[in-house]
């Protein structure tokens, strides 16, 4: 395949290793190597998920960021650490921070809370060739932050993705390159499922196809792709050849917004009259976010996933006469969806709340007594205050039931504890 017509860069794809684990361990003075340490979302439950481990705790006991509390193995030597977001975000944004030293900030993708892509063109002249790059920036982060980094180097954010995934991790220098020459060797024998952005659904459908292996995705027919798949199936067959023509300098968040969705996995089952208040908080935190963007919608959809015990759930949305981001009017919308699609005979456990179809401008369909521009400007002054002084400054009475999300969710960052 002749690769010279597609964009040539040298891109970084930075990888903390086990970020969260390595935070807490640097925290307590010890080392992340070494230390049996896990960190749960919330040890008073035992239900709650491991969202990190330490490489050492991986190693003895084959603790995985998909386990339960309750799994953990009983060794007196395991420490458990409750999570901390707003610590690791402190963190991340200092470790963003030092690559900016190096680096203009257009040239700096933050990805996640531990990873981050960034582009050195034009920067051998100063700090050496892109792997010199890489090891500086492993012993910057070391000296400075004490924890290791795999980094992997691409002609294009997909390929430096991929192949720090698949290689980089498995170095011992936790550096791996690979070039679009390289691409048939390094990632072709790979199993698709092991490629970024292809899920367990997205694998079963392409095993079912016969495609095994990222060579097998590489070479089967762009029109059975396509005509399976739509844009998703081309996209796919170009990264499994390692073609990205996603920018790797520039404004990344400048797509336009498509929808405002909120929603949460409750801690315990809810009933029908529970749903009601939780509702309410959704709506209202989709609709300040529109407001904020100066955004109106048409559509509302609400979804609804019931406990595992009973499955299933439903997802349904409802075109309104008019655009709107008023609270109100999307919550009227959406309990009308769960009143018509709820089994009453089912618990619930995950709520899901979104507008649509959006316009721009913000401007209201105003009713005959001017109740919508009263309505307006008073969610508009309650924006303000709630931006000023924090979110739970003021609060719809319903937020104080046993329903209402605001309040336990106002202590959370990420949906885990500060």
């Amino acid at each position: 395949m002749d690769n010279h017509q597609y964009p040539r860069h040298d891109v970084l794809c930075l990888d903390m290793r086990s970020f969260y684990a390595s935070v807490e361990c640097i925290k307590m003075g010890l080392d992340p190597s070494e230390a049996l340490l896990a960190v749960v979302g919330d040890p008073e439950r035992q239900g709650s998920i491991i969202l990190a481990s330490t490489p050492a705790l991986k190693k003895k006991h084959g603790v995985s960021n998909v386990l339960r509390f309750f799994e953990l193995p009983e060794d007196p030597e395991i420490i458990i650490v409750k999570a901390r977001m707003q610590d690791y975000l402190d963190v991340s944004l200092e470790i963003t921070k030092l690559i900016h030293q190096y680096a203009p900030r257009e040239a700096i993708h933050v990805y996640s809370v531990d990873e981050l892509w960034v582009t050195v063109d034009g920067m051998k002249s100063l700090y050496g060739s892109p792997r010199q790059i890489a090891e500086l920036f492993q012993k910057r982060i070391m000296d400075q932050f004490g924890m290791k980094c795999a980094i992997g180097i691409g002609d294009n954010k997909f390929l430096a993705k991929v192949v720090m995934d698949i290689h980089a991790k498995k170095q011992a220098d936790g550096i791996a390159v690979c070039r679009y020459e390289d691409v048939e060797r390094l990632l072709w024998p790979v199993p698709v499922e092991e490629i970024w952005g292809i899920g367990r659904r997205m694998m079963n459908r392409l095993n079912n196809m016969g495609i095994i292996r990222l060579g097998d995705l590489a070479t089967h027919p762009l029109r059975f792709l396509k005509k399976r798949f739509g844009i998703m199936g081309e996209q796919l067959y170009w990264h499994a050849k390692g073609i990205d023509l996603s920018p790797v300098c520039g404004d990344f968040t400048g797509s336009s917004q498509k929808s405002y969705g909120h929603g949460i996995t409750l801690l315990e089952d809810y009933g029908e009259q529970d749903i009601y208040p939780c509702l309410l908080d959704l709506c209202e935190e989709v609709c300040r976010r529109a407001r904020d963007s100066s955004h109106i919608g048409r559509t509302v959809h609400i979804g609804i996933g019931y406990t595992k015990e009973t499955g299933g759930g439903f997802s349904r949305s409802v075109s309104l006469s008019s655009p709107t981001n008023l609270t109100m009017d999307v919550y009227k919308a959406a309990v009308s969806l769960f009143k018509r699609h709820y089994d009453r005979d089912r618990c619930i456990r995950r709520v899901y709340v979104s507008l649509t179809n959006l316009e721009r401008g913000g401007v209201l369909q105003l009713d005959f007594f001017g109740q919508k521009d009263r309505q307006f400007r008073l969610s508009r002054t309650m924006d303000d205050i709630r931006r000023r002084h924090g979110a739970t400054a003021l609060l719809r009475a319903s937020s104080y039931e046993r329903g209402g999300i605001t309040l336990e969710r106002s202590r959370k960052v990420g949906g885990h504890y500060k």
